[in-house]
């Protein structure tokens, strides 16, 4: 067994098996939730979070915190030194309540200009990918490590990671996904709280506070290899991976020979 199944991981995908054991009309498997056939749309919070990320997870403070106040806390922020140089800042877009989060590195020189993250050429590539697994932008959503663009897309430094960090967990708190995916390096390591590079990483899931987050290449990098379609598909393989643990059907590619 891998040595990053823990135990929330392990439940949620055992709960999964045993649900599909229900529907299929096997009797006498106590101790399974009920099977709820709106938990496959990907609009919707259902009872299948809680399967997923676990019961210290579930336990979540009485008082939901919304993203609009994360956002009025951070305010015109001065926390590091890229507050001197970005044009916007970029918190945050999609639906408050998704399934599934992706969390990139930081805003890139469209998105500074915008003020809304993934909307350059790697944006593209991530909507092509969000599409390809039969969602939309709006069904999910879309962070980054770092609020402020770092100058000349370089990695964010420990500091500024710092500084952003307790705003982006209060993000992820607000939103309570099932399924968080972390794209490239500096977000996967930060979430994770390791140093590995993306190809060890990618490819299974572990564990970020009992909820299953599922690292892969950041769209940028496709963007830099895109002669190489061995990454788009091996991106393609943790969405697989992604959508059968949200327990949403997984569209069929064919690949090149």
């Amino acid at each position: 067994m891998p040595h990053n199944l823990t135990p929330a991981i392990i439940r949620a995908s055992l709960l999964h098996y045993l649900d599909g054991l229900q529907e299929s009309g096997v009797d006498g498997i106590a101790g399974v939730p009920c099977a709820d056939a709106s938990r496959t749309s990907a609009k919707e919070p259902a009872t299948a979070k809680e399967a997923a990320v676990g019961p210290a997870a579930v336990a979540a403070p009485a008082q939901h915190e919304p993203l609009e106040k994360i956002r009025r806390d951070l305010g015109d922020c001065q926390r590091c030194p890229l507050g001197k140089t970005r044009k916007e800042i970029v918190f945050g877009a999609g639906n408050p309540n998704a399934r599934l989060v992706f969390v990139g590195e930081g805003p890139g020189a469209d998105e500074d200009a915008q003020g809304l993250p993934f909307v350059g050429e790697a944006g593209q590539i991530l909507n092509r990918i969000i599409t390809a697994m039969g969602l939309s932008r709006d069904e999910v959503y879309i962070c980054n490590v770092v609020k402020c663009r770092p100058p000349k897309n370089r990695e964010p430094l420990a500091e500024e990671i710092a500084a952003c960090s307790p705003f982006l967990q209060r993000q992820l708190q607000s939103v309570r996904p099932e399924v968080i995916v972390a794209l490239g390096k500096p977000a996967a390591n930060t979430l994770l709280g390791v140093k590995s590079p993306i190809s060890k990483l990618r490819g299974s899931f572990h564990d970020y506070h009992g909820v299953p987050l599922m690292p892969t290449y950041h769209p940028a990098y496709l963007l830099r290899n895109k002669g190489d379609s061995g990454l788009f598909w091996e991106v393609w393989d943790d969405m697989i991976q992604v959508l059968q643990m949200l327990k949403l059907p997984v569209p069929e590619k064919s690949r090149k020979k």
